[in-house]
């Protein structure tokens, strides 16, 4: 009967592993799909290293760090996000809760309130905000202007992002244990759904970093020196440090997805909260 048993079940892992096993199209299309996007940036790699026939350096690199253009807009556009990030947390933390939690009802209307960035052309954006805020004209010709724009164009991905922190969580459950407790709206809110969606925020702050850093329209229109303004300046004057700039920002864009991926990975599915004194 052990004989039998081994046998039976030796061909089950068999099939078991071949199920595992890639196919060849999958190995083929992944290593299709990597060449297209690994050979352009190979290219672009090697022309920004390129400091003469034959040779190669990191020269261009050089002349891009030290040039204080770049570190300006390199740190006006990180500040800008910092912003766009803090206001979008503020607003959009306590508005998805709230929604979640009374108004379920909202969501569609939410919905479609949180595509309208995609529908709306930076370039009206520009003139209507603009249209808006001459009440405030010391604001106008201040960079914070370029915060408050960047919080409605990141509010697609912050909103979904926050969404589907909340839709994985039980939060009437959750506000209900905790004001069981004596808690308040504030510290459930800040101790309980928080802690809970932090992976989400996380995302969501990175996703906002990424926009805010290569956004281009609103910020020329607004004479900002920003970031990608400065890419751009560099892309019709100079080849070889806008290669080397290019590869620059292709680095910190991955960075931001690399940010997302380990927040996912390490904070997902290891989250706790602590309601009264248990946990």
């Amino acid at each position: 009967m052990a004989a039998v048993s081994v046998a039976a079940t030796a061909p089950s892992a068999r099939g078991a592993r071949s199920r595992r096993r890639p196919s060849v199209w999958a190995v083929f299309w992944l290593v299709l799909g990597a060449l297209y996007f690994l050979v352009p940036l190979y290219s672009v790699a090697q022309f920004s290293l390129e400091v003469g026939p034959g040779r190669y350096g990191f020269h261009w690199y050089a002349q891009i760090f030290a040039d204080p253009q770049f570190s300006s807009s390199f740190l006006l556009s990180l500040r800008l996000a910092l912003e766009t990030m803090a206001i979008s947390m503020v607003l959009m933390v306590p508005t998805v809760y709230w929604v979640h939690l009374k108004i379920p009802r909202l969501r569609p209307t939410m919905d479609m309130i949180a595509i309208l960035p995609f529908v709306v052309p930076p370039v009206a954006l520009v003139v209507g905000l603009s249209g808006v805020f001459d009440v405030f004209p010391a604001l106008l010709s201040s960079s914070q202007i370029l915060a408050l724009m960047y919080v409605i164009l990141a509010l697609p991905f912050t909103y979904r992002s926050l969404d589907a922190g909340m839709r994985a969580i039980d939060v009437k459950t959750l506000t209900e244990a905790a004001q069981s407790v004596g808690s308040s709206w504030w510290r459930t809110l800040l101790f309980v759904i928080v802690p809970n969606v932090r992976s989400a925020m996380l995302g969501a702050m990175f996703l906002t970093l990424a926009i805010v850093m290569g956004e281009y329209t609103i910020s020329s229109l607004l004479l900002y020196n920003t970031f990608a303004v400065y890419i751009y300046y560099i892309g019709n004057t100079e080849a070889y440090q806008a290669a080397a700039l290019a590869i620059i920002s292709f680095l910190l864009t991955w960075v931001a997805m690399g940010g997302i991926f380990l927040v996912s990975r390490f904070t997902g599915g290891r989250q706790q909260v602590q309601i009264g004194a248990t946990r």
